[in-house]
């Protein structure tokens, strides 16, 4: 019910989390957030070497964008037929996988050899759609995910988390 408050309306219309306030402004959508914060805190590290630029783009986008579309299709059952792919932003499903595998394999993460922003979006997206079991548990996935949250900072917000949530370390 907070998120539908008239208050909570003024800051995102849509009524969802998370939404952020910096100053005066106001940042919504959890991929654009990540790169907000990434340009607006640069000594945080979050942001990608210059030649990786393009990858961290791409990525970012690409986990809220063809990816969440086909995943949310397959969750929903939704199955396009085939000659109708061509219309949807991700093609086929098992296109999204496979070039997401491709995009997880090549360097430590991926826009380069070290975590920047996009690793939070595609990182924590990757893991929760493992740990709820509904994509594949390909190595290279388990692999990525696992170095994406196995970080202090990772460990710091759960702690974080876990004394506002009440919750006790490793839990859900």
């Amino acid at each position: 019910p907070p998120m539908k408050s008239p208050e909570y309306l003024r800051i995102n219309p849509m009524g969802k989390v998370p939404a952020i306030c910096h100053g005066d402004t106001v940042v919504t959508e959890v991929a654009a957030i990540c790169a907000y914060l990434a340009e607006a805190f640069p000594e945080a590290g979050l942001l990608p070497d210059p030649e990786f630029r393009g990858a961290y783009y791409r990525w970012l986008f690409f986990i809220v964008g063809p990816y969440e579309a086909a995943m949310y299709n397959k969750l929903l059952d939704v199955n396009p037929p085939p000659e109708k792919e061509p219309m949807l932003g991700y093609g086929r499903l098992e296109t999204v996988i496979n070039t997401l595998e491709i995009a997880v394999s090549q360097t430590g993460f991926v826009a380069g050899h070290r975590f920047t922003a996009a690793d939070v979006q595609v990182g924590a997206t990757l893991g929760w759609h493992l740990q709820m079991k509904t994509i594949e548990a390909r190595p290279a996935f388990v692999a990525y995910a696992e170095r994406a949250m196995d970080r202090d900072a990772r460990r710091r917000a759960d702690e974080i988390d876990n004394a506002l949530t009440g919750d006790s370390p490793g839990g859900d």
